[in-house]
């Protein structure tokens, strides 16, 4: 048989149970001489009554749900009106007595009756029990659902509230005081205030960092009565006191830098490191690498183009994800020209040549971390060289509008004066051409890595994105091979979305989208006569199929489908045939690109509450995800890149009740046109999460 370690599968009969309850706020719980009394103990500690103090011998206040003890039914009567009660339970597992758990619960007993309100972590992993305490890591948000259990007909009001907390040593209790800042961040810190979900972003963490203990409370109100339940939180201490180092202080991309981290401390201990780089904005940060291991040696993009210096964070994070960021020395990294220019040469040599670059071997190692690496660095350098090809082509005559397509929000470009050059031409084509062979050859080496946790979809979504930033330099191969990885990596993403950071979720949402959105471009831009035909898509569009004598259905042997008009000439076949293919792999690419936005919309949606949005502003798409209740859409103003706005009418209808909450995606990207770059605007609306 086989045990999954990840499961959470529990099964009551492996546990023994023992119950103990006290008096809150007035008493410990009972005990003689160290050991504490359970609920089944029928002796006494005079110091600490028992919360059945009262109970005859005969009586019954409770009763246990099974044989196995794993519930307790408190029966009515049994505890004092407007009192608290804190009730314990201690599990050991029946195999293997070293292993524990221990449980609380708070019980407010009232003079009426009242719902029953439950509530929870919309992201479980988030909210880790500690003892009488959910762990919360503040550098995360906090989102919240509750639900109100049994006839919950008549609710007339949703309100949350915020307690901060302070420790009675004495009597082994928290005092709660209400936070005082809520309304005055509502939908800047706070979100859901007055609905069954609430949302705190980090920043109620981050600046209160005196504060360690929180609570969050919801109330319903009904009719004649309010009921409430709450969630008591502990901040999550992230690691502490180390300090990491990187050697040497200056290389190129090709150098391996080693990384060392030491004596980072934490009770819970370390689960991993990872680095992100960053030139001239600390906000526009790459991620570079993960590991399991202190010491570890990476290959690192080159750094700024004037002064070379690259700086670098280190994440250390606790087995919990609670993370600590540390900033190493800045360093100097230099683009390897010369290993670049050798692997696109070996491309076009035999595959001896091929074989013994230090890069391609590498490649080969099967190791996701230094290809997602090399991936990366190769891309940056590829990327920066096809920018410049592109600026000496124009400056050569070459209309810019025939061999490229511009950035969303950058200057339309006026064109050039100068006559063109065909000298210049040909040496861009023979440049283009060799990049695009690169590109390709790269992305095969993405399709089989592993997937199973967050930083392997996060390293490869950006590894995805930057090797698709270059919309002229794609084949239809590389584009086929990158939007079934971007695909695979989404629908990743969404298996794990309720069990990693929202932060963490923007990040890889960003990467996939611009990775979606690249391609989306990089597949129309031969059709609509902005970049060149590749000479491999060319060669293979025209390349005589080995299954032609058999393949009776192929449209290869179908002039038809490639003439012009009535115009069947050699060269109008061999041109309409690199067209077919690439209006056939369009219409593939914008259904697949549509179930990627679908897919990452709703990955938003989970981790987005009303009024929340996240905004996703690339060099290739604008994308902005919000949650709103209906009646607040009407007249609503709905600003996208520049100036460009959407005006919702004020007397806007929809089979929606006003109450309910809806999902407004709005989006710009690229579209096209053979002479002119313009934005396409998406306008999105659904159902709220």
């Amino acid at each position: 048989f086989s045990v999954d370690l990840d499961g959470y599968t529990f099964n009551e009969s492996n546990w023994k149970y023992v119950y103990y309850c006290r008096i809150y706020d007035l008493y410990m719980f009972p005990s003689l001489n160290g050991v504490l009394l359970s609920i089944d103990d029928n002796r006494t500690d005079p110091l600490n009554p028992s919360c059945f103090a009262n109970q005859t011998r005969n009586g019954t206040r409770w009763k246990y749900g099974t044989s196995l003890k794993s519930s307790l039914t408190i029966l009515a009567n049994s505890l004092q009106p407007n009192q608290t009660y804190q009730f314990m339970v201690y599990m050991e597992n029946r195999q293997n007595c070293s292993t524990q758990a221990t449980g609380y619960v708070l019980v407010t007993v009232g003079t009426i009756d009242s719902q029953m309100i439950a509530v929870g972590c919309v992201i479980w992993t988030m909210c880790t029990p500690n003892l009488e305490f959910q762990l919360v890591n503040p550098t995360t948000q906090v989102a919240l659902f509750s639900l109100c259990i049994g006839d919950c007909d008549n609710i007339q009001n949703i309100t949350w509230n915020i307690y901060q907390g302070t420790t009675n040593i004495s009597s082994n209790s928290t005092q709660w005081t209400l936070f005082n800042q809520m309304n005055i961040n509502e939908n800047i810190w706070f979100f859901g205030w007055n609905t069954s979900n609430f949302t705190a972003l980090n920043q109620l963490f981050l600046n209160n960092p005196q504060i360690n203990l929180w609570r969050f409370q919801v109330i319903y109100g009904f009719t004649l009565q309010a009921s409430s339940s709450a969630l008591n939180f502990v901040i999550n201490q992230p690691p502490i006191n180390g300090s990491c180092s990187i050697s040497p202080y200056n290389g190129t991309t090709s150098t391996s830098f080693n990384i060392s981290c030491s004596n980072w401390l934490d009770e819970d201990g370390i689960k991993d490191y990872s680095i992100y780089a960053w030139t001239t904005d600390p906000q526009e940060r790459t991620f570079i690498s993960f590991s399991s291991v202190s010491i570890f040696q990476v290959r690192l993009p080159s750094g700024d183009d004037q002064t070379s210096l690259l700086h670098l964070i280190v994440q250390i994070r606790d087995t919990l994800d609670c993370i600590t960021e540390y900033n190493m020395s800045s360093i100097n990294v230099l683009p390897d020209t010369l290993g670049i220019t050798n692997l696109l040469n070996n491309l076009q040599s035999s595959s001896n040549a091929l074989a013994n670059d230090p890069t391609i071997q590498l490649l080969s190692s099967g190791n996701q971390n230094i290809i997602g690496q090399i991936i990366g660095c190769l891309s940056q350098q590829s990327n920066k060289m096809n920018s410049d090809a592109i600026d000496q082509a124009v400056s050569s005559g070459i209309p810019a509008a025939s061999i490229s397509v511009s950035q969303l929000g950058s200057t339309t470009s006026q064109g050039s004066s100068t006559p063109l050059n065909a000298t210049a031409l040909i040496q861009y084509k023979k440049d283009l051409n060799s990049h695009a062979n690169l590109r390709e050859y790269l992305m095969t080496f993405t399709t089989n890595l592993d997937i199973s946790t967050s930083n392997n979809i996060k390293l490869q979504a950006s590894s995805l994105a930057q090797l698709t930033q270059a919309t002229n330099q794609l084949t239809r191969t590389a584009l086929t091979l990158a939007l079934d990885k971007c695909y695979q990596l989404s629908l990743a993403l969404y298996s794990m979305v309720t069990k990693i950071s929202y932060e963490d979720v923007q990040i890889i949402t960003t990467q996939l989208i611009q990775c979606a959105t690249n391609i989306l471009t990089a597949v129309n831009g031969p059709l609509q006569q902005r970049t060149d035909i590749l000479d491999l898509d060319s060669s293979r569009a025209t390349a005589f199929p080995t299954d032609y004598d058999t393949d009776l259905e192929s449209a290869w042997s179908n002039p038809n489908l490639f003439s012009d008009g009535n115009d069947f000439s050699w060269e109008t076949i061999q041109q309409g045939r690199n067209t077919y293919y690439q209006k056939q792999l369009a219409n593939q690419v914008t259904t697949k690109v549509n179930q990627i936005l679908s897919l990452l919309t709703s990955i938003s949606n989970i981790q987005l509450n009303i009024g929340q949005n996240l905004i996703i502003n690339t060099s290739s798409t604008f994308m902005s995800l919000e949650t709103i209740s209906m009646k607040s859409l009407s007249n609503k103003q709905v600003q996208q890149v520049g100036n460009a706005r959407i005006n919702i009418p004020k007397n806007f209808k929809s089979n929606i009740s006003d109450n309910s909450t809806v999902s407004l995606r709005k989006m710009s990207g690229l579209i096209l046109g053979k002479n002119i770059e313009e934005l396409a605007d998406n306008f999105s609306l659904g159902p709220g999460p």
